[in-house]
């Protein structure tokens, strides 16, 4: 297997080197660097959409979310991920007028300019700063626990995370976001490999489909139903985690950045139908894995699941195949966000010096990289877990960007919902640490936020449209006045 690794990893390494030199010889200016010229085709679209959000989570943490949770979990992200699809069209399309009437560098600098106050574009840097950064974190964790497990002894787990993080800046510094695409377009197409082939191996264990229920029936009946084993899929549960993954295209950088980036609208539309087949294709053999592991490893630990099913029972060029699978996952992924991050801090520069806005980029994600490093060797191996508490996170900033972005200018929120949506990041954030409580009387917290910062938005959206509206009726009757 480690013939395999090395033969399989080098290839990556050269297909990784040749993109990045490409890459730097393409970049000309700041737009080529920050987002890929705005040149994204339909194909590459799919693909570094795709990579950005199924990474090391889709490999080792979903099968394992549906080994310890049930099928619930894949009618959860069925449907969520169908709801995401159509905000796709809907929020890209504003996205991109607004782009085009006042330029995009990043999020954060656009919401400053659609809403007259820097607030909110500070508010936003600091929630995905809070919320990312952790999810950056399991990416290189996932790794570097499997690296681990492969090479034994060979280097400590900070020393495997330390490597991991060096070459994504390495990479993504020289290179920028064109460089990050080509990435994700190797990463889509191995990963997608990868999960079919162990999902087949998986499902052949079984025999078949009904085979693989009925085994999974006899293990644990919860196994088959919401709210699964450990009760974990109440209607509450599923709801929040809904509006996590639903606004995840307005809410996370990574995401955004590409649906402004695209060639145009008609192959953002192309790509986003495009990316449904392409969800289907990965979650069908995760399922298999998943249900696999729920009857071979019912009492395992993650790592125990994870070295068994990708290493350990697999064929040597298939378990070399699966590590290097999950390195382009976790690079790909992890530097997307860790490049966002760096241009949602670039989209606050106000100077006109260009070297200046490219070198603030690469510092900041050089300090992002920093504490992703520091995160990692520190946080759980509940990567799915961590991962929907990611989403369900950076959610709290869907009604201010929505809000923003979807109206008009002069209705645009006024400060409160910034003010507001800062409140509520740090209630959840609270939450999450045990500081707050959960749950407010019979409702979710997080369901309870979202909804109240969703009233306000719109309150605030009503108010500043009905002041516009007699304000411009006012300039009408004196205008008529005037002789």
């Amino acid at each position: 297997m480690v013939t395999w690794i090395w033969i399989l990893g080098s290839i990556y390494a050269v297909l990784l080197a040749g993109a990045a030199y490409t890459s730097w010889r393409q970049t000309e200016n700041e737009e080529d660097y920050l987002l890929a010229g705005s040149s994204i085709g339909v194909f590459a679209g799919v693909l570094t959409y795709a990579a950005t959000l199924f990474s090391t989570f889709m490999l080792m943490g979903m099968p394992d979310f549906f080994r310890n949770h049930g099928v619930g979990g894949w009618i959860f992200l069925a449907v969520s991920d169908g709801a995401q699809i159509f905000l796709v069209v809907w929020f890209g399309y504003h996205l991109r007028r607004r782009a085009q009437e006042l330029g995009f560098r990043g999020t954060s600098g656009l919401l400053n300019r659609l809403t007259s106050t820097r607030v909110a574009g500070y508010v936003f840097m600091g929630g995905v700063f809070l919320f990312l950064v952790p999810y950056v974190a399991i990416q290189i964790r996932g790794l570097a626990i499997f690296l681990e497990a492969v090479f034994p002894g060979a280097l400590p787990m900070w020393g495997w995370s330390g490597g991991i993080l060096l070459a994504m800046l390495v990479y993504s510094e020289v290179g920028g976001l064109r460089a990050i695409i080509l990435s994700d377009v190797i990463q889509g197409l191995t990963l997608l490999a990868v999960v079919w082939i162990v999902g087949i191996g998986c499902l052949s264990y079984f025999g078949g489909v009904e085979a693989m229920f009925e085994q999974a029936r006899a293990t644990d009946e919860a196994l088959l139903s919401t709210p699964g084993p450990k009760e974990l899929f109440t209607p509450q549960f599923l709801l929040a985690s809904f509006f996590g993954v639903l606004l995840i295209p307005a809410t996370q950088p990574q995401i955004t950045t590409r649906l402004a980036a695209m060639d145009s609208r008609a192959k953002m539309n192309r790509m986003t139908v495009s990316i449904g087949g392409f969800v289907i294709a990965i979650m069908l053999p995760v399922v298999a894995i998943g249900m696999y592991g729920a009857v071979e490893y019912a009492g395992a630990s993650s790592r125990e699941f994870w070295a068994n099913v990708l290493l350990y029972e697999q064929a040597d060029i298939v378990a070399a195949a699966a590590v290097v699978g999950l390195l382009t996952a976790a690079m790909s992924t992890a530097d997307s966000q860790l490049f966002a991050l760096g241009t949602e801090v670039r989209s606050l520069y106000r100077g006109d010096s260009e070297d200046t806005a490219l070198l603030l980029t690469r510092i900041a994600v050089v300090v992002f990289g920093g504490v992703a490093f520091v995160f990692s060797l520190f946080s759980g191996d509940q990567f799915a877990l961590l991962a929907i508490a990611s989403f369900r996170g950076t959610a709290m900033l869907g009604p201010m960007v929505l809000s923003a972005v979807l109206v008009r200018r002069s209705h645009a929120p006024g400060p409160e919902v910034p003010a507001a949506t800062a409140f509520g990041l740090a209630l959840f954030l609270g939450s999450l640490a045990g500081v707050v409580p959960s749950m407010v009387g019979p409702l979710r917290l997080d369901l309870l936020l979202i909804g109240t910062l969703a009233v306000i938005a719109v309150l605030s959206v009503g108010v500043r449209g009905r002041r516009s509206g007699e304000e411009t009726r006012a300039d009408l009757e004196t205008s008529r006045a005037m002789p």
